[in-house]
């Protein structure tokens, strides 16, 4: 008997172990796919004339990952998206890369990438409810509040940071760096918030553990 509880133990153990091994490349995979998916995003640029910011795809990338990783792993994924960049590798808008880039015009934005992504991971915190209906409608109202949140963080960085290197007017610094964003903005969050629902069953599977 004692052989037998033995033996289920450790097929318990090994179970465990390859589950939890799973869950860390799983990790490990969303935290790099999801700063390549923002690299991907840089390279879809409108520049804005007068302006030294350009229109990307790069935040709805950026919300995705805080929806779908988490508070820590959203980050991590982040700041290993600005370590591609500052090492070499061409991720930033328009095929740019560089230190520059982070501490040019445009590096505030970035900043606000990484520093967004604790709320947005807090805030996309799936609902318990047990009817369908009303999970529902509580997810698209964390998942919209954890993209306008995240917009706002990214934006107000961005915008402070913009003012104090270009040495501009409050309405300049608007004029360049916030209101032509606003149409893809709005563009941008709805498609988080639909893809944030569709990616619910990746993120129920990285967020397991504690802390993601």
């Amino acid at each position: 008997m004692i052989a037998n509880m033995n033996a289920r133990t450790q097929r318990a153990g090994i179970v465990a172990s390859a589950t939890v091994g799973r869950r860390v490349w799983l990790q490990a995979a969303g935290v790099v796919g999801f700063a390549l998916l923002t690299a991907a995003g840089a390279h879809l640029v409108v520049p804005v004339p007068g302006s030294p910011v350009p229109i990307t795809l790069q935040t709805l990338f950026v919300l995705l990952a805080g929806i779908t990783l988490g508070p820590r792993l959203g980050a991590l994924s982040m700041g290993f998206y600005l370590l591609l960049g500052m090492t070499g590798y061409h991720v930033f808008a328009a095929a740019s890369w560089g230190q520059g880039n982070i501490f040019g015009a445009t590096g505030g934005y970035l900043i606000g990438f990484v520093l967004a992504q604790p709320v947005i991971g807090a805030l996309s915190r799936r609902s318990n409810s047990p009817r369908a209906s009303l999970r529902r409608l509580s997810m698209t109202s964390s998942l919209l509040a954890a993209a306008l949140a995240g917009n706002l963080i990214i934006f107000t960085i961005g915008l402070v940071w913009l003012q104090l290197w270009m040495n501009t007017a409050p309405v300049q610094t608007l004029a360049m760096g916030l209101w032509p964003f606003v149409p893809g903005l709005v563009l941008k969050t709805a498609a988080a918030v639909a893809g944030g629902h569709a990616l619910q069953p990746l993120a129920r599977r990285i967020r397991t553990s504690c802390g993601a």
